[in-house]
């Protein structure tokens, strides 16, 4: 048991890999905080922000080394793994208390399947390194690994996608920790791994099966004393390993047994709500056309496009609901493309300028290609906004802002197209409001997402479509080469 101030070496590293996307995330991709620059993030709207602020509060001697995050990508570079490593012993004492980790926790490189794992086994071999509880924070699409639980003694996952409770899950492993110090007691984190691997669109909290599954964990949770926490880690669908897939952890003191059979309720449940047909249904574009075109509502029809979902990594250029909008002749719609070359195309012309482009298509080999177009240009901008939901999904990676890098707003006939040099998950309303486009005042807009955008667009949409196009986070995982996850045939 520990007096007050305990030293506490806080370290953050986060990425969502998709290994089936073309380009690779090398090390300029990250952002990255050290020392100083880290604790200027407490209170912020991050998972590092929250427990920055808990420790204030708790009295804590934070020891701030590194914090490295990027937005989902491709399979990252070793080279990136050795950076982050190297400038963990720079902070490192040891004499230090415990190790507080923000982590992904579906991080995958070159040479390491296994990021999260190798790096906490890393950290036991630090000076000092074994003898300290480990705990951290990790996203709700995790593939947890039996090295992670081996090496860190508690792990709490969020509990809600979209991850509105990112910040707060961050507390709650913090007031864990808190526990641990305090009181001398050590939890332990039990896994059951399973062979389920569920698509993002399955993986939302507001319905089955991932309701019933957080709602059958927090029952858990209340009905017996030595479980601190049950985790339920949706998995990343698109990341290859041997680890991918829905998995359960349980943190805590409860003996084997204990943790055994509330493992068993929570893998037999997981199970059966498989068997049922998902909620979320995909229609073909020409069926979305149709739709829009003969079925018309009063008010915004959300386009979601999944298989381009930049919050899973996708190069969000893809132009397959594009093109159908195009085709279809669609008036008040919008349309948010990722294309930096375009938005250079743009930076020499005057507002009003009327130009031809090659929109898109650019990021993807699964994409038909860039869509040669001849667009007004209507507006330019530096691309940073300010996240108006502070709990939307964009704020646990982000914090309180954003950088779409520079950008450009065009038109073609009735479709605005907001074009910026930076990947935008659609998480946030301030990405458009500070563009001046209000969706809610749209017909229809594209948002390349799969459940995270749910949060922002639920409240403004009269209805939404889920549309099956080409792309990189396709719904049929069986078209995707995997080599090591087990893909249900």
């Amino acid at each position: 048991m520990l007096a007050s101030s305990p030293q506490v070496f806080v370290a953050g590293l986060f990425h969502e890999t998709h290994d089936f996307v073309d380009a690779p995330t090398g090390l300029g991709d990250f952002e990255i905080r050290r020392g100083e620059e880290m604790l200027a993030c407490v209170g912020d709207s991050s998972p590092l922000g929250g427990v920055l602020e808990f420790a204030r509060e708790a009295g804590w001697q934070v020891l701030p080394s590194v914090d490295y995050r990027a937005m989902p990508s491709g399979t990252v570079g070793d080279e990136v793994i050795e950076a982050f490593w190297t400038e963990v012993p720079d902070a490192w004492s040891p004499d230090i208390d415990a190790v507080y980790l923000v982590l992904h926790g579906a991080m995958t490189a070159s040479s390491t399947p296994d990021v999260e794992g190798e790096i906490l086994r890393r950290f036991r071999e630090l000076p000092g390194g074994g003898d300290v509880p480990i705990f951290g924070v990790y996203d709700l699409h995790a593939n947890i690994s039996p090295a992670m639980c081996e090496h860190a003694d508690a792990l709490v996952a969020y509990r809600e996608n979209p991850h509105s409770d990112a910040r707060e899950a961050a507390v709650r492993a913090a007031s864990l920790l808190d526990r641990c110090l305090k009181s001398g007691e050590r939890p332990s984190l039990s896994l059951r791994r399973t062979s389920l691997i569920w698509i993002p669109s399955r993986t939302g909290t507001v319905t089955d099966p991932m309701n019933a599954l957080e709602r059958l964990a927090r029952e858990l949770e209340s009905a017996h004393e030595k479980i601190w926490a049950v985790n339920v880690a949706a998995g990343f669908a698109y990341s290859d390993t041997v680890d991918t897939g829905v998995s359960f952890q349980i943190v805590g003191t409860a003996t084997d047994a204990e943790n055994a059979a509330a493992l068993d309720e929570l893998e037999s449940l997981a199970i059966t709500l498989d068997a049922i047909e998902p909620e979320i249904a995909e229609i073909s574009p020409d069926d979305a056309i149709a739709l829009l075109r003969d079925h018309p509502v009063d008010g915004l029809t959300v386009l979601v496009e999944p298989s381009d979902n930049i919050g899973g990594g996708a190069p969000g250029d893809m132009t397959g609901l594009f093109r159908i909008l195009l085709g279809g002749e669609i008036e008040n719609a919008a349309v948010c493309l990722n294309d930096p070359e375009s938005v250079a195309q743009l930076s020499n012309h005057a507002i009003g300028d009327r130009v031809t482009l090659s929109l898109g298509g650019k990021g993807s080999r699964l994409d038909p290609g860039p869509v040669p177009l001849d667009v007004e240009l209507l507006s330019r901008s530096d691309g940073h906004f300010a996240l108006e939901d502070p709990k939307s999904h964009l704020a646990s990676v982000a914090g309180d802002r954003f950088e779409m890098g520079p950008c450009a707003v065009v038109r073609h006939a009735g479709i605005i197209i907001l074009l910026t040099s930076t990947r935008t998950p659609p998480f946030d309303l301030g990405q458009w409001r500070s563009q001046g486009i209000h969706p809610e005042t749209l017909t229809a807009i594209v948002v390349k997402a799969a459940v995270a955008h749910r949060r922002v667009y639920d409240p403004i949409a009269a209805r939404m479509l889920w549309v099956t196009t080409p792309g990189p986070c396709t719904s049929d995982l069986k078209s995707l080469p995997f080599r090591h996850a087990k893909i249900a045939t």
